[in-house]
Protein backbone atom coordinates (compact mmCIF):
# COMPACT_ATOMS: atom_id res chain seq x y z
CA UNK A 1 0.00 0.00 0.00
CA UNK A 2 1.50 3.29 -1.07
CA UNK A 3 0.77 6.14 1.32
CA UNK A 4 1.78 9.61 0.21
CA UNK A 5 0.24 13.02 -0.18
CA UNK A 6 -0.13 12.55 -3.95
CA UNK A 7 -1.57 9.05 -3.67
CA UNK A 8 -3.76 8.51 -0.57
CA UNK A 9 -3.65 4.90 0.59
CA UNK A 10 -7.38 4.36 0.19
CA UNK A 11 -7.37 5.06 -3.55
CA UNK A 12 -5.71 1.74 -4.26
CA UNK A 13 -6.69 -0.23 -1.19
CA UNK A 14 -8.71 -3.42 -0.95
CA UNK A 15 -11.39 -2.53 1.60
CA UNK A 16 -13.43 -5.38 3.06
CA UNK A 17 -16.81 -4.42 4.55
CA UNK A 18 -18.05 -6.41 7.52
CA UNK A 19 -21.58 -6.36 8.88
CA UNK A 20 -20.60 -7.55 12.37
CA UNK A 21 -23.99 -8.98 13.33
CA UNK A 22 -23.81 -11.71 10.69
CA UNK A 23 -20.06 -12.14 10.21
CA UNK A 24 -18.82 -14.32 13.07
CA UNK A 25 -20.25 -15.22 16.49
CA UNK A 26 -17.57 -15.77 19.14
CA UNK A 27 -19.74 -16.55 22.19
CA UNK A 28 -22.54 -18.74 20.83
CA UNK A 29 -25.40 -16.28 21.33
CA UNK A 30 -26.30 -16.33 17.65
CA UNK A 31 -25.14 -12.74 17.01
CA UNK A 32 -21.87 -11.82 15.36
CA UNK A 33 -19.55 -9.67 17.43
CA UNK A 34 -16.21 -7.87 17.49
CA UNK A 35 -14.35 -10.86 18.87
CA UNK A 36 -15.71 -12.87 15.97
CA UNK A 37 -14.11 -10.37 13.61
CA UNK A 38 -10.88 -10.60 15.60
CA UNK A 39 -10.76 -14.37 15.20
CA UNK A 40 -10.91 -14.09 11.40
CA UNK A 41 -8.31 -11.38 10.82
CA UNK A 42 -5.73 -13.91 9.60
CA UNK A 43 -8.18 -15.01 6.90
CA UNK A 44 -8.67 -11.40 5.78
CA UNK A 45 -4.93 -10.81 5.76
CA UNK A 46 -4.42 -13.86 3.52
CA UNK A 47 -7.03 -12.46 1.12
CA UNK A 48 -4.87 -9.36 0.71
CA UNK A 49 -7.24 -7.02 2.52
CA UNK A 50 -5.75 -3.59 3.24
CA UNK A 51 -8.54 -2.19 5.42
CA UNK A 52 -11.51 -3.57 7.33
CA UNK A 53 -14.64 -1.41 7.28
CA UNK A 54 -17.14 -2.15 10.04
CA UNK A 55 -20.81 -1.34 9.64
CA UNK A 56 -22.14 0.51 12.72
CA UNK A 57 -21.15 -1.03 16.05
CA UNK A 58 -22.34 1.85 18.26
CA UNK A 59 -25.07 1.75 20.90
CA UNK A 60 -28.43 1.64 19.15
CA UNK A 61 -32.03 0.47 19.47
CA UNK A 62 -31.29 -1.35 16.17
CA UNK A 63 -34.39 -0.20 14.32
CA UNK A 64 -32.27 0.47 11.23
CA UNK A 65 -29.42 -2.03 11.44
CA UNK A 66 -27.51 0.18 13.87
CA UNK A 67 -27.78 3.38 11.79
CA UNK A 68 -30.04 4.79 14.54
CA UNK A 69 -27.33 5.64 17.05
CA UNK A 70 -28.02 6.44 20.69
CA UNK A 71 -24.35 6.82 21.70
CA UNK A 72 -21.60 7.49 19.16
CA UNK A 73 -18.82 6.89 21.68
CA UNK A 74 -19.70 3.43 22.95
CA UNK A 75 -20.03 -0.07 21.51
CA UNK A 76 -23.42 -1.75 21.60
CA UNK A 77 -23.33 -4.71 24.03
CA UNK A 78 -24.57 -6.94 21.18
CA UNK A 79 -21.11 -6.61 19.68
CA UNK A 80 -18.90 -6.29 22.73
CA UNK A 81 -17.25 -3.40 24.54
CA UNK A 82 -14.78 -0.57 24.10
CA UNK A 83 -12.08 -2.96 25.33
CA UNK A 84 -13.03 -5.34 22.52
CA UNK A 85 -12.78 -2.64 19.84
CA UNK A 86 -9.42 -1.56 21.27
CA UNK A 87 -8.13 -5.13 20.97
CA UNK A 88 -9.49 -5.36 17.44
CA UNK A 89 -7.80 -2.12 16.39
CA UNK A 90 -4.47 -3.35 17.77
CA UNK A 91 -4.82 -6.72 16.09
CA UNK A 92 -5.70 -5.15 12.74
CA UNK A 93 -2.67 -2.88 12.92
CA UNK A 94 -0.41 -5.76 13.93
CA UNK A 95 -1.27 -7.40 10.60
CA UNK A 96 -0.48 -4.30 8.59
CA UNK A 97 -4.13 -3.47 7.91
CA UNK A 98 -6.31 -0.50 8.79
CA UNK A 99 -9.70 -0.23 10.49
CA UNK A 100 -12.53 2.01 9.27
CA UNK A 101 -15.80 2.75 11.05
CA UNK A 102 -19.15 3.84 9.65
CA UNK A 103 -19.79 7.48 10.59
CA UNK A 104 -23.49 8.45 10.58
CA UNK A 105 -23.66 12.26 10.77
CA UNK A 106 -27.11 13.05 9.38
CA UNK A 107 -29.29 11.70 12.18
CA UNK A 108 -29.29 10.08 15.59
CA UNK A 109 -31.70 7.73 17.31
CA UNK A 110 -34.64 9.39 19.01
CA UNK A 111 -33.20 7.75 22.14
CA UNK A 112 -29.95 9.72 21.94
CA UNK A 113 -29.57 12.05 24.96
CA UNK A 114 -29.22 15.01 22.57
CA UNK A 115 -32.66 14.42 21.10
CA UNK A 116 -34.25 13.63 24.45
CA UNK A 117 -33.09 17.07 25.57
CA UNK A 118 -34.10 18.71 22.30
CA UNK A 119 -37.67 17.48 22.50
CA UNK A 120 -38.03 18.20 26.22
CA UNK A 121 -38.95 21.86 25.62
CA UNK A 122 -38.74 24.58 22.99
CA UNK A 123 -36.25 26.57 25.07
CA UNK A 124 -33.88 23.67 25.82
CA UNK A 125 -30.29 24.53 24.82
CA UNK A 126 -30.26 21.56 22.44
CA UNK A 127 -33.55 22.44 20.74
CA UNK A 128 -31.72 23.80 17.70
CA UNK A 129 -29.50 20.71 17.45
CA UNK A 130 -32.34 19.17 15.43
CA UNK A 131 -34.72 20.53 12.79
CA UNK A 132 -38.05 21.69 14.22
CA UNK A 133 -40.82 23.51 12.36
CA UNK A 134 -44.37 24.68 13.03
CA UNK A 135 -45.45 23.57 9.56
CA UNK A 136 -44.04 20.62 7.59
CA UNK A 137 -43.21 20.76 3.90
CA UNK A 138 -43.89 17.90 1.47
CA UNK A 139 -40.53 16.13 1.77
CA UNK A 140 -40.66 12.34 1.88
CA UNK A 141 -38.64 10.00 4.06
CA UNK A 142 -36.67 6.98 2.89
CA UNK A 143 -37.26 3.37 3.97
CA UNK A 144 -40.98 3.66 3.14
CA UNK A 145 -41.43 5.88 6.19
CA UNK A 146 -43.90 8.24 4.47
CA UNK A 147 -43.62 11.94 5.18
CA UNK A 148 -40.35 13.29 6.53
CA UNK A 149 -41.92 15.10 9.50
CA UNK A 150 -43.31 13.76 12.77
CA UNK A 151 -45.51 15.70 15.17
CA UNK A 152 -44.24 16.00 18.72
CA UNK A 153 -47.20 16.39 21.04
CA UNK A 154 -45.11 17.60 23.97
CA UNK A 155 -43.70 20.69 22.28
CA UNK A 156 -46.32 21.16 19.56
CA UNK A 157 -43.92 21.16 16.61
CA UNK A 158 -42.75 18.81 13.86
CA UNK A 159 -39.25 17.38 13.68
CA UNK A 160 -37.51 16.34 10.46
CA UNK A 161 -36.36 12.80 9.71
CA UNK A 162 -35.21 11.82 6.23
CA UNK A 163 -35.31 8.19 7.30
CA UNK A 164 -37.37 6.52 10.05
CA UNK A 165 -39.35 8.66 12.52
CA UNK A 166 -37.01 7.24 15.16
CA UNK A 167 -34.04 8.85 13.32
CA UNK A 168 -34.37 12.63 13.77
CA UNK A 169 -32.06 14.72 11.59
CA UNK A 170 -29.33 16.80 13.18
CA UNK A 171 -29.10 20.50 12.31
CA UNK A 172 -25.67 20.89 10.74
CA UNK A 173 -26.15 24.67 10.49
CA UNK A 174 -25.68 24.79 14.25
CA UNK A 175 -21.93 25.09 15.04
CA UNK A 176 -22.43 23.22 18.31
CA UNK A 177 -23.59 20.18 16.34
CA UNK A 178 -20.55 20.44 14.07
CA UNK A 179 -18.21 20.61 17.06
CA UNK A 180 -19.95 17.71 18.82
CA UNK A 181 -19.69 15.50 15.76
CA UNK A 182 -16.06 16.46 15.23
CA UNK A 183 -15.60 15.37 18.84
CA UNK A 184 -17.00 11.96 17.92
CA UNK A 185 -14.43 11.64 15.14
CA UNK A 186 -11.62 12.69 17.49
CA UNK A 187 -12.79 10.14 20.07
CA UNK A 188 -12.34 7.26 17.60
CA UNK A 189 -9.20 8.60 15.95
CA UNK A 190 -7.62 8.88 19.39
CA UNK A 191 -8.41 5.19 19.94
CA UNK A 192 -6.51 4.33 16.76
CA UNK A 193 -9.23 4.07 14.12
CA UNK A 194 -7.74 4.90 10.71
CA UNK A 195 -10.71 6.54 9.01
CA UNK A 196 -14.41 6.51 8.29
CA UNK A 197 -16.95 5.66 5.66
CA UNK A 198 -19.47 8.50 5.88
CA UNK A 199 -23.13 7.55 5.60
CA UNK A 200 -25.52 9.72 3.50
CA UNK A 201 -23.28 12.77 3.83
CA UNK A 202 -25.35 14.56 1.16
CA UNK A 203 -28.33 14.62 3.52
CA UNK A 204 -26.60 16.86 6.06
CA UNK A 205 -27.10 19.90 3.81
CA UNK A 206 -30.73 20.98 3.54
CA UNK A 207 -32.37 23.77 1.56
CA UNK A 208 -32.56 26.48 4.27
CA UNK A 209 -35.90 27.68 2.91
CA UNK A 210 -37.41 24.20 3.35
CA UNK A 211 -39.36 24.75 0.15
CA UNK A 212 -41.69 22.02 -1.07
Amino acid sequence: MRDSSDHPWWKGAIIYQIYPRSFADSNGDGIGDLNGVLHHLDHLQKLGVDAVWLSPIFRSPMLDAGYDISDYCDVDPLFGSLDDIDRLISAVHARGMRLLLDFVPNHTSDQHPWFLESRSSRDNPKRDWYVWRDQPNNWRAQLNAGGAWTWDEGTQQYYLHLFLPQQPDLNWRNPEVVEAMHGVLRFWLDRGVDGFRIDVIHCTGKDPSFAD
